[in-house]
């Protein structure tokens, strides 16, 4: 059973969890026109009265543009707004996860984004890793990614999420932690929720944006750090020939942090893992406000 924040935020107000209901007919629900975001947040570990949140102007402003995509105009200081305001009536003492969603709100059985009521709403839960910090497995999914010609890939659209329940569905049921899609050209694409690193011959290697990937912030997140630390790093297709080859691989994402890739299908990979490593342990440093040079990336929120 998943611990729930206690308070939500639904159609412009604060009220309990429990209380947070929506239609049965909401359109949302039915034609998966809605847009999601996902952020963590973490109790400062040098002061019990304010929470960490990581890279919040950013998550905001890929909602603001996933909502302009439904036709919804949503500016990214108003989610910002209302998460800090969420956060503090909250007053969360463990690791957190904040799911704002803004959705059709009203109504109605014909598909559309026109003439609507449309709404922002936000819950959180309690979160700790869920997937294993000593390496997950791996199986290449039979579904495929979709392209941007069939969904607008660049926003985090609800409806586009059948795809990755599918996959990850798949992957569990056949004894994997996770699964990895390809895209319609057979490259690399993402995980069901996440982006997907390699390292080959001391070279970070991750799909770029044209294999259909979301436009992960933690992905980017990663690209940075690594190019700061001198690491090289090359956005390029990737075959699945790779995925069993390589030194190292690894997935990313808000929720999953940095899990590590022990094993793809039968092929199991080094247990050395020095870059997955390094990444990690600065991407955390980062995320507890331990890293002065990264310290615009965290947001602190006083309870």
């Amino acid at each position: 059973m998943e611990n729930f924040l206690p308070i939500a935020y639904l159609q412009n107000q604060f009220l309990p969890f429990a209380e947070a209901k929506i239609s049965i007919a909401t359109h949302a629900l039915h034609y998966g026109t809605g847009a999601f975001g996902g952020m963590r947040g973490i109790p400062d570990p040098q002061n019990p009265n304010q929470v960490l949140l990581f890279r919040l102007d950013r998550h905001c402003q890929r909602l603001s543009a996933s909502a302009k995509l439904l036709m919804y105009d949503m500016p990214a200081a108003k989610i910002q707004a209302t998460i800090i305001d969420f956060v503090q009536k909250n007053r969360p003492a463990k690791s957190f996860y904040i799911r704002p969603f803004v959705y059709n709100s009203g109504l109605g059985v014909s598909p559309r984004l026109h003439n609507i009521e449309k709404d922002l709403l936000i819950y959180g839960l309690e979160m700790a890793d869920y997937l294993s910090p000593e390496g997950v497995t791996c199986r290449i999914s039979s579904w495929y990614r979709q392209e941007d010609r069939s969904l607008p890939l660049r926003g985090k659209i609800s409806a586009a999420y059948i795809t990755s329940s599918l996959a990850k569905t798949e992957a569990i049921e056949s004894g994997f932690d996770e699964s990895i899609l390809m895209n319609t050209q057979g490259k690399v694409s993402e995980a069901s929720g996440m982006n997907v690193f390699i390292v080959r011959n001391n070279t970070l290697i991750t799909p770029g944006f044209e294999q259909d990937i979301l436009e992960g912030i933690t992905r980017d997140s990663v690209v940075t750090i690594a190019r700061d630390l001198g690491i090289p790093v090359v956005e390029r297709p990737i075959d699945r020939s790779e995925l069993l080859i390589a030194d190292e691989v690894f997935l990313c994402g808000t929720a999953a942090k940095i899990a590590p890739v022990k094993r793809v299908e039968s092929y199991t990979l080094p247990s050395d893992r020095p870059i997955t490593t390094k990444l990690r342990e600065t991407l955390t440093a980062i995320t507890e406000n331990r890293d002065p040079q990264y310290k615009d990336w965290v947001f602190p929120i006083a309870l």
